[in-house]
């Protein structure tokens, strides 16, 4: 595990920014906004360090860490000084004197419990930039009655424009954040206007790609006439640049901030399909007040997710998944395991980008991730989880299919199958995939087509949809259905020539697919790859092995007429250059052996030397295949990261099985890493290299704009 310790090496894979009339107000705003369950700094009942020990509380004050603020704000509970606080943390006093205020004005909101709140106590407590649910927690109400209360009593926000031509001359591209004074600069316009969620910080498992269906979202609206309203956090992104929509709110996304919005733009609907999982997680809240959502329903949204109500529709439709169940004990999650029968998958509810999820080979596992989950999730009663564990059976050696899609209502269309080159159990975020599917039969794929349809038609989705499936000896199995944009959308457009996102937008605003020219799926003639970037160069203790959870932050796309040269392409771009000569070092599990000895034999006839540990050569040598045995580390010198060290490894093919990976194995992964010698850690991963490495031998790169590509396919010029 990598110690949470920041220094001058960048580990923050994103940001949010607030706005404000005062640094406390626009802090809170801040917390808030980061999507980490926080309402502001502090008084809401998370990451709550009563217990700890002064000498942990300072030297968590005296290291700067991810959980830093919380440190601080139990430091300025307790009254620490702020001399010592400047001595611990080096934090400007100005800082610290400002956040002091905010703990200070907290702690008498606990007064109030039972108490009456006058308009004059909620004014000064929301100008300090508290929320509803800060205020509910501390004053023992619900959140829900803090809200009314303030509608009765009028204290409600009003919105500052910020001048984006410094006035100098008439702004048309203003944007607005909240406050509480008395004059209200927002323009509310009397046009058609739709409002456009975006999706807050970027963080692993919702990147930039949502930010590119908000931006696209803005761009229909204005091709039809129709208002934009932009709602985001995210400074990085360009749906926050001040000229792309209509208008923008630089907001926290939480129910509250979002609502206020509401109330003051009257918009004509809310778009929540484009930001990832931050908007839909308001979407049932926002229904519930009245809020016109456009596009997919919220209770389509939540028949997907509810895992009791999806499968109810599978069986309905006669689709197949994996065996699965859900436990709150852990006698439950064994006797789950037990009957669903080992391996399985386990993972929290709600989880974002595959977050603690884990691959489960036997019982202690099961207790092991149980013993987690209770240490770190909320509880109902000791020993049983407020939200339940899901488990899944595990199909190992499946290969998993991403499908996106577009349905108008009644009609849906395939926007890409993508085929993923590592095997079912890795993150379909970490995965690198092919489009058009390079070993799938046309019989399945068309089946694919069909279960796709059938689901869409069955939730009544309007807008984007993806389906991740998994196929395990030419048997479909359906993993989850996501009504709403995907990671992959910008792949897959971009790949087709099909602005996915665009005519999703007009045809949750009521244009038909037939309307817009898209009818049928846009056959592709090329190839084109999706590799995943890792950030692991910046954690020095992190494994670079792959898994259930998601570890990349970024993405690449290679794109050819050869499937190897887009492969090709892809690893280049990812940062791996791949060799076309040299000596490559196998070390690979057992279950791996069978698959090893075709790639070896390939590497061979390609003009490559081998390398192996001894259980690997041995099995290669029975094969017949030619390889050189080397020593593992703890077998002692000259041994493999000798040769690293010494230039001799031009790639290495490292294969183990999660958790149970040796010291050996994990020094030659941080050892690639280190040297930046290619590497792959699933033996799927090699033969897509190895089939790189073949075209890189035989065809010279072409170079050829997207707008050729796309121009090049039946019905481009239709949309």
């Amino acid at each position: 595990e990598e110690q949470d310790l920041l220094t001058t090496a960048m580990k923050s894979v994103g940001e949010t920014m607030a706005i404000g009339r005062t640094f406390k107000e626009a802090f809170q705003k801040g917390m808030r906004s980061l999507e980490t369950g926080r309402a502001g700094f502090g008084f809401d009942g998370r990451d709550e360090m009563t217990g700890l020990e002064k000498g942990d509380l300072e030297e968590g004050l005296a290291r700067p860490n991810s959980r830093r603020m919380s440190y601080l704000f139990e430091a300025l509970r307790r009254g620490m000084t702020n001399e010592r606080l400047f001595a611990l943390s080096a934090i400007d006093p100005w800082f610290l004197d400002n956040l002091r205020d905010i703990v200070t004005s907290g702690s008498e909101l606990a007064a109030f419990k039972g108490a009456a709140l006058d308009a004059d106590t909620l004014r000064r407590f929301k100008r300090l930039g508290f929320s509803d649910v800060q205020i509910a927690h501390e004053t023992g109400r619900p959140a829900e009655a803090i809200r009314a209360l303030r509608h009765e009593t009028g204290v409600l926000p009003v919105f500052k424009l910020v001048d984006t031509c410094a006035a100098e001359f008439e702004s048309y591209t203003p944007y607005y954040y909240s406050t509480y004074e008395m004059e209200d600069e927002a323009r509310v316009s009397d046009r058609r206007k739709v409002m456009i969620l975006g999706g807050g910080p970027n963080r692993i498992g919702q990147g930039i790609e949502f930010d590119y269906c908000c931006v696209h979202a803005s761009f229909a609206l204005r091709e039809i006439g129709i208002e934009s309203i932009m709602v985001n956090s995210n400074p990085e992104t360009v749906s926050t640049d001040y000229d792309t929509s209509d208008k923008l709110y630089f907001e926290p996304l939480t129910f509250e901030d979002v609502m206020h919005i509401i109330e003051c733009e009257r918009p004509d609907g809310v778009i929540v399909q484009f930001g990832g999982q931050t908007p839909l997680n308001l979407a049932m809240s926002l229904h519930r007040a009245g809020v016109p959502i456009v596009g997919t329903s919220p209770d389509a949204i939540d028949r997907a997710e509810d895992r009791k109500r999806f499968q109810e529709m599978l069986q309905k439709l006669g689709l197949r998944q994996p065996n699965n169940a859900t436990a709150h004990t852990l006698d439950e999650a064994l006797a789950v395991a037990e009957a669903i029968g080992f391996p399985v998958v386990v993972r929290p509810s709600y989880v974002l980008g595959g977050r603690n999820m884990r691959i489960v080979y036997q019982e202690k596992g099961i207790r092991d991730f149980m013993a987690t989950m209770f240490a770190t999730g909320a509880t109902s009663a000791p020993g049983t989880m407020e939200h339940p564990v899901l488990l899944d059976q595990f199909l190992k050696d499946a290969i998993e299919v991403d499908v996106d899609a577009i349905c108008d209502g009644t009609v849906t269309v395939i926007g890409g199958i993508m085929e993923h080159i590592e095997e079912a159990g890795i993150h379909s975020g970490d995965s690198a995939c092919v489009l058009p599917p390079h070993s799938l039969s046309a019989a399945m794929c068309e089946e694919i087509s069909r279960a796709t349809r059938a689901m869409a038609a069955e939730l009544g989705v309007v807008g984007l949809m993806n389906v991740q499936y998994a196929i395990k000896d030419e048997t479909l199995y359906v993993l989850e259905v996501n009504p709403r944009a995907s990671r992959t959308v910008p792949f897959v457009s971009k790949a087709t020539g099909v602005p996915l996102a665009k005519i999703a937008t007009k045809v949750m605003l009521g244009m038909s697919l037939a309307e817009l020219g898209l009818t049928e799926e846009r056959q592709v003639s090329h190839w084109a790859v999706k590799e995943a970037v890792f950030p692991f160069n910046r954690f020095r203790n992190v494994d670079t092995l792959l898994g259930p959870e998601m570890k990349s932050t970024g993405e690449v796309m290679g794109i050819d007429d050869s499937l190897g040269l887009a492969m090709a392409k892809s690893q280049q771009a990812a940062g791996q250059d791949l060799p076309r000569d040299g000596q490559v070092f196998l070390s690979v599990r057992r279950g791996d052996r069978d698959a090893l000895a075709t790639i070896a034999r390939r590497l061979l006839e390609l003009g490559f030397s081998l390398l192996a540990t001894r259980g690997t050569a041995e099995y290669l040598s029975s094969c017949g295949i030619t390889c050189r045995q080397v020593n593992k580390i703890s077998q002692g010198r000259p041994h493999i990261l000798d040769m690293l060290h010494n230039g001799e490894v031009q790639w290495i093919v490292n294969t183990s099985s999660g958790s149970r990976t040796t010291e050996d194995s994990y020094t030659i992964r941080r050892a690639a890493l280190d040297l930046r010698i290619p590497y792959t850690t699933t033996i799927s991963g090699a033969n897509f290299m190895a089939q790189a490495i073949a075209a890189l031998q035989t065809q010279e790169p072409g170079v050829k704009t997207v707008q050729e590509f796309a121009a090049a396919l039946p019905g481009a010029n239709t949309l």
